[in-house]
């Protein structure tokens, strides 16, 4: 069978799987299941284009990833046949770890473990499965690699992850001012002592980058009508939950091991675990159980199930102050309107806080290769003044509610 197949990509055009091994990585069951699995949760409620997956995601990474080593390797730098296969690999499986709806449901269907820890076991997993083919990998994905400029291509705050994503999500939900040079910057990347480093004459791709990656934030990733959505359907897993939880009877789906009583990390461990019951857990199984409980006896689970799947979300109200009045009044205005009690009423509000920062100057820094040969970090480069600003981080609050509701 011919393994070196060619992908017809939206953004890049022809993709190419270079090896079989990556091919057969490809085929397994854990991986195709990233097709089930869409890239911005629910943000094609706002955008109805949003509609691409974590796996169009991972293989545009692979490519750029394969375009970062081609070039690094023009510039001199050795990179082993092994070393560039593992980091393929790397980048592919980044987001195996994923639940149904991506970030929207992160912490919800599973309370205690993050998708890069399920990632990380996936990977493992698959480790086994390919008698160690992808240990290499594996050390680079957990920055145990000596050589750190792969980890940092992998998850840094400029690498080939966010590289895909902003210019992938720019272009479904048809937000330009997404859309970002990532050929130039990959072209301008270097390798300083092993470490990712941009030539200078790219610091103002760099300072678009940054200012995309806010502009999407604001603008798409924390859409206040994709987080009402958002917080919707957690309101409505949650209710869910909480019926399991007290013996009431629902419909039996394939979610239904995550509700009650809330998976453990060392449920995950092991072959009896739940870790192969969760890597065929995707979006249709949210679904699926949506519309089962739309027929609920629970008028509560009944009502907010209706409402998700025909889109009448909660109404929501951003301020950049705490506005306790407001939040005080509508939710007396709430419960004068249902007559619930307080710990019923709780599923049918959410209030909290968003915050969104383009660089974080604590965290591992953008560096530039300057023509002297000086590396220094991009918040000290005069030509980018703007950069404090985009390193502040903002916060908004937010109060969602169910306006028009029938009990």
């Amino acid at each position: 069978m011919n393994k070196k197949k060619i992908i017809n990509d939206p953004l890049y055009g022809f993709i190419n799987i270079p090896s079989e091994l990556i091919f057969d990585v490809i085929e397994t069951p854990v991986f195709q299941r990233l097709r089930r699995i869409k890239q911005m949760g629910l943000a094609d409620f706002v955008y109805p284009g949003a509609l691409h997956t974590r796996f169009h995601h991972a293989l545009g990474a692979m490519h750029l990833m394969g375009r970062t080593l081609d070039n690094l390797r023009d510039k001199g730098h050795e990179i082993s046949a092994a070393e560039y296969e593992a980091a393929l690999l790397a980048i592919l499986l980044h987001d195996i770890g994923h639940g149904p709806f991506s970030h929207s449901l992160e912490n919800v269907l599973i309370t205690n473990i993050g998708h890069e820890e399920l990632s990380l076991l996936l990977m493992n997993r698959l480790n086994e499965q390919f008698t160690g083919a992808l240990s290499l990998a594996l050390r680079m994905f957990t920055d145990q690699y000596p050589r750190p400029f792969f980890h940092q291509l992998i998850s840094s705050q400029l690498d080939v992850d966010r590289l895909d994503y902003l210019n992938r999500d720019s272009f479904f939900t048809g937000v330009s001012e997404g859309t970002i040079g990532a050929e130039r910057i990959i072209k301008l990347f270097d390798l300083v002592d092993d470490h990712i480093v941009v030539e200078e004459k790219g610091i103002y791709s760099v300072e678009n980058f940054l200012n995309a990656r806010r502009l999407m934030y604001w603008q798409v990733y924390l859409h206040k009508t994709g987080l009402a959505a958002d917080k919707m359907l957690v309101k409505l897993i949650e209710r869910a939950r909480k019926l399991i939880q007290a013996n009431i009877d629902l419909p039996p789906t394939s979610i239904t091991n995550y509700l009650n009583p809330g998976a453990k990390p060392q449920d995950f461990t092991g072959t009896a675990g739940l870790l192969d019951s969760f890597s065929a857990l995707d979006d249709h199984d949210v679904w699926f159980a949506v519309k089962q409980w739309q027929q609920s006896d629970d008028r509560l689970l009944a009502w907010l199930s209706k409402s998700f799947i025909n889109r009448r979300l909660f109404k929501i109200k951003l301020t950049g102050e705490v506005a306790q009045a407001f939040a005080t009044e509508t939710i007396a205005r709430l419960k004068e309107k249902t007559g619930l009690a307080d710990e019923e009423l709780s599923f049918l509000y959410d209030q909290g806080a968003i915050s969104n920062a383009a660089y974080i100057k604590t965290g591992q820094k953008i560096k530039l290769l300057q023509k002297s040969g000086e590396v220094i970090n991009i918040e000290d480069a005069t030509d980018l003044p703007n950069i404090k600003a985009m390193s502040r981080i903002v916060t908004k609050n937010y109060i969602c509610w169910a306006n028009e509701i029938l009990l």
